[in-house]
C-alpha cells in the first residue's frame, strides 16, 4: 500500500507540474480562451492540492489500521455488540452485519470533512456546486438508507455461498455477482437514480428529432429520451446511455442542453456514445470485467482456508467478510496494473468512437462540442502524460482532437 501510494503521489506530482504551466498546449491556442484556460487552471491546482492531503490522510489511517490490528479489535467488538443486544454472536451473518454497520459510520464520520470541503470549498469556488447543505446531508442520509436495505441480504447470500460453496465457489460467486450486477442494472436507472435525481423527457422539438433521426438511422432501440436535473447539485455536465436489448433509453443532463446551444454539438456527443454501442464497447467491457471478478474469485478461493495469513492480520478465526478484505488489500498491486490495462482499452474505444461519430459527418461538430465540455466543465489543459496514461479513462482533449482533424486513410 505504503508503495502504491509513493508511486502514485509521484505521479500526482508530475501532474501538479503540468497544471502549472502558464501556457496552453499549442493544438489548444485559439481554440480556448485565455479567461477559461486561466479559469482551469485554478480550479485543476485547487483539486490537486485538496487531492494531496486526502491521499495523504487516507495512508495514514489505512496503515494505522493494518499496524494496530484494529481491524480484528473491532471483529471482537462487533460480537460483543450481537450479544449486547440478546442476539447470538456465532451466528455470523448477525457478526458481520454488526461488523459491516459501524465501518460504515467509521467511514462516514472520517469521509465527511472531506466530502463537505470538497462540495462546499472547491466545487463552490468555483461555481460547479449548486447543491444546499440540506440537499448533500439528505443525498448521504438516503445513501446510507440504500445501504440498510440492499446490504444485508447481498452479504448474508455471499456468506451462505462462502459456507456452503465447495469446490466450486469460485463459480457460485460469480454467478451469484453476474446476476446481482444485471438486477442492478435495471433497477438502478428506474428506481434508485430517481431517488436522487428528477427524469423528465426531453420536450418536443429539433432536439429530440435529431436525436431520434440518428438513433433510428444507426438501428439503435431507443425507446426513453430523458433529461435529468444534474444543475440542482452541480454545473457539470454530461450524458449517457443504459437499457438491455431493444429498451435503451439516452439521458442528458440539463446542464449539457445548456451550455452546448448548438443542437448539433449535443447530437454530435450523442453519436459518439452511440458509437459505444454500435461498436460493442459496452458488451466488451462488461466480458472484461466478469472475467476479472472470475478470476478474483479463484484467487480467493485459493488463499480464504489458509490460517496463517489470518493469523498475520491479527485473526484467531477466518469469517468470510473477512477473507474477502485481506484478499483485496493483499492483491492491491494486481489491482492497480489492471486498472491501468483497462483505461489502455478504454481510451482506444474513446478514439473509436470518435471516429464513428465523425464518420457519421459529426467531426466539426464534435469537435466543437468536446471543446465546449471541456471549458464549461474547467477541465485540465495540460496534462502529464504518464499521469494521463495512468489514470484517465478518456484521451484527453488535445490527443482527441489531434485524431478528429487527422485526415481518414484512404482505401486501395
Amino acid at each position: 500500500m505504503i508503495l502504491m501510494y509513493i508511486f502514485e503521489t509521484y505521479l500526482d506530482l508530475r501532474q501538479h507540474t503540468a497544471l502549472k504551466l502558464p501556457t496552453l498546449p499549442k493544438t489548444l491556442e485559439g481554440v480556448i480562451g485565455q479567461e477559461k484556460f486561466e479559469k482551469s487552471r485554478a480550479y485543476s491546482l485547487d483539486k490537486s492540492h485538496f487531492h494531496f492531503i486526502h491521499e495523504f490522510v487516507t495512508i495514514l489511517m489505512d496503515s494505522a489500521i493494518l499496524f494496530f490490528r484494529v481491524l480484528p479489535w473491532f471483529w471482537k467488538r462487533s460480537g460483543d455488540f450481537v450479544t449486547l443486544v440478546g442476539l447470538n454472536a456465532e451466528n455470523e451473518i448477525l457478526h458481520t452485519l454488526a461488523f459491516l454497520g459501524g465501518v460504515m459510520i467509521w467511514s462516514q464520520i472520517t469521509d465527511l470533512p472531506f466530502s463537505l470541503y470538497s462540495t462546499f470549498v472547491v466545487e463552490a469556488r468555483h461555481g460547479f456546486n449548486k447543491q444546499t447543505i440540506w440537499l448533500f446531508f439528505r443525498d448521504m442520509v438516503k445513501g446510507i438508507c440504500l445501504a440498510v436495505i440492499l446490504g444485508p441480504p447481498i452479504v448474508s447470500a455471499i456468506i451462505v455461498i462462502v459456507q456452503k460453496g465447495g469446490a466450486y465457489l469460485a463459480i457460485y460467486l460469480w454467478a451469484f455477482m453476474f446476476v446481482l450486477s444485471l438486477v442492478m442494472m435495471t433497477l438502478y436507472p428506474v428506481l434508485i437514480a430517481p431517488l436522487f435525481n428528477k427524469f423528465t423527457p426531453l420536450p418536443e422539438g429539433e432536439l429530440r428529432q435529431k436525436i431520434e433521426k440518428l438513433a433510428s438511422s444507426l438501428k439503435f432501440p431507443l425507446k426513453k429520451l430523458f433529461v435529468v436535473d444534474g444543475s440542482t447539485r452541480s454545473s457539470h455536465s454530461n450524458a449517457y446511455m443504459y437499457g438491455f436489448f431493444k429498451n435503451k433509453r439516452i439521458v442528458l443532463y440539463d446542464t449539457l442542453i445548456q451550455q452546448c446551444k448548438d443542437d448539433e454539438e449535443i447530437v454530435a456527443v450523442i453519436a459518439h456514445e452511440l458509437g459505444h454501442w454500435k461498436l460493442n464497447h459496452t458488451m466488451y467491457s462488461f466480458i472484461a470485467v466478469q472475467i476479472l471478478t472470475f478470476l478474483q474469485f479463484g484467487g480467493y478461493t485459493l488463499v480464504r482456508n489458509s490460517s496463517s495469513l489470518f493469523q498475520s492480520f491479527g485473526f484467531d478465526t477466518q469469517p468470510v467478510i473477512i477473507g474477502l478484505i485481506i484478499f483485496q488489500h493483499t492483491i492491491i498491486p494486481l489491482q492497480h496494473l489492471v486498472s491501468f490495462a483497462l483505461n489502455l482499452v478504454s481510451r482506444s474505444f474513446e478514439f473509436q468512437a470518435d471516429a464513428f461519430a465523425k464518420k457519421l459527418g459529426y467531426a466539426s461538430a464534435l469537435r466543437a462540442g468536446l471543446v465546449k465540455l471541456q471549458e464549461e466543465n474547467l477541465s485540465a489543459m495540460n496534462t502529464d502524460p504518464w499521469y494521463s496514461a495512468y489514470h484517465y479513462s478518456h484521451p484527453p482533449l488535445v490527443e482527441r482532437l489531434d485524431a478528429i482533424d487527422k485526415p481518414d486513410k484512404k482505401a486501395d
